[in-house]
Parts: C-alpha cells; sequence; structure tokens
C-alpha cells in the first residue's frame, strides 16, 4: 500500500510538473510582446499615456511588453494582421475593420467609464464665438476628421451628415484628416478648420476636457453643434494564435489594472475611466454593420 502510495504521489507530481511546464512553453515562443494603440493622441502623449502601462503588463504577464506608437490607425490594423502586434487597443471602427479585412484578433477587455457605462459619442465642435449653429450652416467652409479608420472622428460623422443629406465632399470647401483628435481640436482652434469631430464621453470627460486641463487650450473656447448617438466603447484585441495561458494573463492583467496598479490604469484616461470588463466580437457587430455603410457612401 506504502508503494502504491508513494507511486500515486510521483504520478501527481510528474503531471503537475507536466501541466505547469506546458503553461510556460508560451515564453520560449513569445519572449516579448508587442502592445499598440490607436494614435487618439500625438506620439509623445500616447507614450506618456501608455509607457507606465506597458511596464505594469510586463510584470504581470511575465514578459516584457513593448509599446509600439504607429503613425495611424492603419498600422494597428496592419501590425495585427502580420502578426507583428500581439494585443492592441483599437477605436470600435478600426477593430470592425480589422475583422472586415479578414485579420485573426478578438477582443477581450472594454473600456468602462465612470458610472459604468460602456459607450461614448461623437460631436462637432466649432469655436464659441463663431455663427454657426449647424452643419448646413458651414457650407463652403473647412471640415476637420481625424483618420479614415476613426469611429467617433470619421465613420460616425460620415453616417450623420449623410442623413442630413450633407456630403462632406461637395457641402464643405475642404475636408481634412487631421490624424488625431487632438490635432483636430488644435486645427479648429488655430482656424485650419472651422468645424471638427471628435469624440466625448460627458461634460466631464472628452478630448477637448483633457487638453483643456494640460493647458493646451481653453475649453469655454469651443461648443458643439451636434451629437450622435451613443457608440459602444473602444475594446483590447488579442491574435487569436496566442497561447491560452498568454490569453489569460493578458486579460487578467486588464481586468485587475485598477487593483495592482492605479497610478498607470488612472494614467490612460487621466483618472476618468472606472475599470475594464470583459467584452465580446458580438458587441461590435453594429460598427461593422457602419463600416459597411460608410464604405457604401465612397462608392456613390
Amino acid at each position: 500500500m506504502l508503494i502504491n502510495r508513494r507511486a500515486l504521489l510521483a504520478l501527481a507530481a510528474s503531471s503537475l510538473f507536466a501541466v505547469s511546464a506546458q503553461a510556460q512553453d508560451w515564453k520560449a515562443k513569445y519572449p516579448e510582446l508587442v502592445f499598440a494603440t490607436i494614435p487618439a493622441e500625438n506620439a509623445a502623449q500616447v507614450t506618456e499615456r501608455f509607457g507606465d502601462f506597458a511596464a505594469y503588463l510586463s510584470r504581470e504577464i511575465g514578459v516584457p511588453v513593448k509599446l509600439r506608437v504607429v503613425g495611424d490607425y492603419a498600422a494597428v490594423i496592419e501590425g495585427q494582421r502580420a502578426g507583428q502586434i500581439h494585443f492592441a487597443y483599437y477605436g470600435p471602427a478600426s477593430y470592425a475593420r480589422a475583422r472586415m479585412i479578414g485579420v485573426k484578433t478578438s477582443p477581450f477587455a472594454i473600456e468602462v467609464s465612470k458610472g459604468g457605462v460602456k459607450g461614448y459619442y461623437s460631436v462637432f465642435y466649432v469655436k464659441a464665438d463663431s455663427p454657426y449653429k449647424s452643419l448646413a450652416d458651414l457650407k463652403g467652409k473647412n471640415l476637420g476628421l481625424v483618420d479614415p479608420n476613426s469611429t467617433s472622428g470619421n465613420n460616425v460623422p460620415r453616417f450623420v451628415m449623410n442623413g442630413m443629406n450633407i456630403k462632406p465632399e461637395t457641402h464643405f470647401g475642404k475636408v481634412v484628416y487631421t490624424g488625431s483628435h487632438v490635432n483636430a481640436v488644435m486645427a479648429l482652434n488655430q482656424g485650419t478648420v472651422d468645424v471638427a469631430a471628435n469624440w466625448w464621453n460627458n461634460e466631464n470627460d472628452s478630448e477637448l476636457i483633457r487638453m483643456s486641463d494640460k493647458g493646451m487650450v481653453k475649453k469655454d473656447d469651443f461648443r458643439i453643434i451636434f451629437k450622435s448617438d451613443q457608440i459602444v466603447n473602444s475594446p483590447m484585441a488579442y491574435l487569436d494564435s496566442l497561447p491560452p495561458e498568454l490569453k489569460k494573463r493578458i486579460e487578467q492583467a486588464f481586468l485587475n489594472a485598477p487593483q495592482k496598479d492605479k497610478a498607470a490604469f488612472d494614467k490612460l484616461s487621466d483618472g476618468k475611466m472606472d475599470s475594464f470588463q470583459p467584452v465580446t466580437h458580438e458587441a461590435y457587430l453594429p460598427i461593422i454593420e457602419l463600416n459597411k455603410f460608410v464604405d457604401s457612401l465612397r462608392k456613390k
């Protein structure tokens, strides 16, 4: 009986060792992970906002996580398609675009704003002292959009303008892609454009508010002339090809961030985000339909 007991203990130990070794095998294949984010801000601002969080992810996941700062939204999509970006912070439309072109990536966490809100809005800003009350008033003026793959900075604006029977390329004197939400606000502030699209969570949280808090612009110099229906919040998405154990570690690192490293987590949103929560692809099916609709407008 003693021999049998020893044999069982040895077998159990061997099995546990095998499971543990198998769980760690991914580290040999992935000695470093690449995390990228859409350039909602300029490169230096993205690095400042996400740098500490990448360091936190490195500690939690167990291998170095390199933050990749990209030049445009498409670079995140193409980076994942090439397998060079392991997980990424997407906008809803850029994630939907990735899936539409066959990128094998899946969302695992969604941003949740204060109060448990999982959505945000697209708005059109004008200067507060301008005479414009609506988009119709801006005929012949210049429109600032963000990026062709931006949800609040392009796709939703084009959707709502279509509903107003406004064709941007003929209604406005010029349509300018500014490259980031920050640039869109700055273009409006400097008079390069007369109206600009941007994201807006609530009266206390928007790109404009964050820029105003940093002294980049004055929030009272701008006013909103249109606000969209609510849009589902941005997802984090990892490559489907990653090992299950690694996916689990990435997921847990994001979900536990407010407790494990509150300072790094708060830096992502200037303390205006509540948490990350699990999410699935189904949440973004309406965004895929939105993308298809905007694509159809370009063909007309």
